[in-house]
């Protein structure tokens, strides 16, 4: 019998996988940026017209949605400077198919299963 076991992806930390994460956070944050300045520069050009309280409040909504998304982003670019290279990351987690067999032990079975990924290349199977 198979059944479906959740895989966690686990990333090991090196200087090349801190860069590329340090580079997805700054893109990621310029983009929060961006998006906060066309909102305001929309927001403003409203203003000009007669628009209601409610789309102006909105507006101010959504900036502040991307005020704390950019507050995040700078938290997780923190975190990172911090951590020692070598530390292991959750990049994500997957399905994997596992073979029962009558006579398997049941807690083994139900031990959460890890795959270890260094610059790309899987390293370790736990």
């Amino acid at each position: 019998m198979k059944i479906l076991q959740t895989v966690s992806v686990m990333q090991v930390l090196t200087e090349k996988s801190k860069s590329k994460l340090l580079d997805g956070f700054t893109s990621n944050r310029e983009q929060l940026l961006r998006e906060c300045d066309q909102l305001y520069f929309q927001l403003k050009k409203l203003e000009k017209t007669n628009i209601s309280n409610e789309m102006h409040q909105q507006y101010k909504k959504e900036i502040e949605k991307r005020k704390d998304k950019i507050k995040m982003v700078d938290f997780q670019i923190d975190q990172l400077q911090t951590l020692p290279l070598g530390s292991e990351l959750k990049e994500t987690e997957m399905q994997a198919l596992v073979e029962l067999e009558a006579g398997d032990a049941w807690p083994g079975l139900k031990a959460e299963r890890c795959i270890i990924v260094k610059d790309g290349i899987i390293t370790e199977i736990r």
